[in-house]
């Protein structure tokens, strides 16, 4: 028996008044009844078009509002606003030398972006854009197709994508991009963790694990709200996820240079670069699904009309205006905040956001459990006594509350012995190896022997003629040309 399944026959027993765990109806999944295979056909060729046309679009909406926020203008000589520029970058890329490195794995290396941008839009299959819409004169849902695991579908799908990554790095035959995949698969793999623990709570309040039936169950209630914490920790692991900044750690120019696409230009380097931005589009689309009901109307406009302007083909426009927040949002971040330190940022998912997700999934449990009352009861029983819902919520919430403290209070104890151990001296030689050491907080200068520290000739004329010496007293080697 599935999950979906199980859970709607236990809100069949349930009273009047207890919320169950069901989905809207009793289907597992979306009604494909009266969908043919061209019909489907026509969904994907739309899908992969809306992508296409989306990615272009947030392309040149990212470089001209960064643009504004740096007082610049942006993009804006091709095109009526600039708005064909992606189009010539893409263009150009296709128009470009493609190079592959003498030591690189060929096969290897042309397989990888394909894999990273392949995973990208095959992600995209089981989100739902809007509801049951006629095509041709088929009633078919404005989807490509649902399975009662949906969403698990998603996070194995962009595991695969990982490949793509650690794959490009170790077939270029170079240091740089290694190190890149390296760092990258680290990176994407420990958010997933997170990714994945914070979806397990929408699990819990719907019921099901397939998209539909989870934008089916927020008909009256999005899950931002009782969910609130899981949706900050999902924002949080898709940015690492996408490799975006401020997370963009596998590509830090100052350490190294283009990460694991370092090695790639031309149209392998653009299928790296799509697939960047579908998996932003993917993980937004998600985020829409799972927290923000999906393509459902806002409550003030789905009241408009009985419900006119929430189903069909609106579905498609409040879909897009929710994944466009997200858009925002994440060029809102790269306009803002400067690039985290790799180990702080891998320590924040491990030691933190982990642990501390796992704690929110049992509160959760706990208080989907006291909802329920164990098929109807008004208490939760534990160990034989009788606990009420608003007991059992509070001892939650304080559960969670403690465990970020003593995580801070974790930190601060390192921050401080690791400051305790590291004890520099109190004076410092400046010219130590022969080169300009400046002091630390609360070191001083020592005068080294024969210089005295200052500021003039006297300070000046100890390096003069050490240089001179050194220059008079090096034997210079004559080379005749003839």
């Amino acid at each position: 028996m599935s999950l979906s399944t199980a859970a709607y026959d236990i809100a069949l027993s349930l009273p009047a008044g207890v919320t169950g765990l069901a989905p809207a109806n009793d289907n597992p999944v979306a009604d494909f009844s009266d969908t043919p295979w061209w019909v489907a056909l026509i969904k994907a060729v739309g899908v992969f078009v809306y992508l296409l046309l989306s990615t272009l679009l947030v392309i040149w909406f990212e470089r001209r509002v960064i643009g504004r926020m740096q007082q610049r203008p942006g993009p804006n000589r091709n095109g009526p606003f600039g708005l064909l520029q992606t189009l010539a970058d893409g263009m150009k890329s296709m128009l470009k030398e493609d190079i592959t490195p003498a030591n690189a794995d060929r096969i290897v290396y042309t397989t990888a972006p394909l894999i990273a941008a392949t995973m990208a839009f095959v992600s995209f299959a089981i989100i739902p854009l809007g509801g049951t819409v006629s095509i041709f004169g088929h009633e078919t849902p404005l989807q490509i197709t649902d399975v009662p695991v949906a969403v698990l579908l998603v996070l194995a799908v962009a595991s695969v994508g990982v490949y793509g990554i650690v794959l490009a790095g170790w077939s270029s035959g170079s240091t740089y991009p290694l190190l890149g995949g390296l760092r990258s698969t680290a990176q994407v793999i420990s958010y997933e963790i997170a990714m994945g623990l914070s979806l397990v709570a929408i699990f819990l309040y719907s019921g099901s694990m397939s998209t539909s039936q989870i934008v089916a169950a927020q008909s009256s209630l999005w899950y931002i709200l009782p969910a609130f914490f899981s949706f900050a920790v999902y924002v949080i692991t898709m940015v690492g996820e996408t490799n975006r900044l401020p997370f963009d750690l596998a590509e830090g120019e100052g350490e190294l240079t283009g990460g694991f696409h370092t090695e790639y230009s031309a149209m392998r380097f653009a299928m790296f670069y799509l697939g960047e931005y579908v998996n932003m589009f993917t993980v937004s689309a998600l985020a829409t699904t799972m927290f923000l009901g999906g393509w459902q109307a806002p409550p003030f406009i789905a009241a408009i009309g009985d419900g006119a302007l929430n189903g069909g083909w609106w579905g498609l426009l409040w879909f897009t205006i929710k994944l466009w927040m997200f858009m925002f949002f994440f060029v809102w971040l790269r306009g803002s905040l400067p690039r985290v330190r790799y180990d702080q940022f891998m320590r924040f998912g491990w030691r933190f956001l982990i642990p501390i997700t796992l704690a929110w999934v049992v509160a959760v449990a706990f208080i989907r459990g006291a909802q329920l009352g164990f098929l109807g009861q008004g208490t939760f029983t534990i160990g034989g006594r009788e606990l009420s819902v608003a007991t059992v919520v509070i001892v939650s919430i304080v559960a969670v509350i403690a465990l970020a403290a003593a995580w801070i209070w974790d930190d601060k104890r390192a921050e401080r012995e690791a400051a305790a151990e590291f004890n520099p001296p109190e004076e410092i030689d400046p010219f130590e190896g022969g080169f300009p050491v400046p002091p630390l907080p609360g070191q001083r200068l020592r005068e080294p022997s024969g210089l005295a520290v200052g500021s003039g000739a006297a300070s000046r004329e100890p390096v003069t003629s050490s240089v001179t010496s050194t220059l008079t007293s090096s034997p210079v080697k004559e080379e005749t040309h003839g």
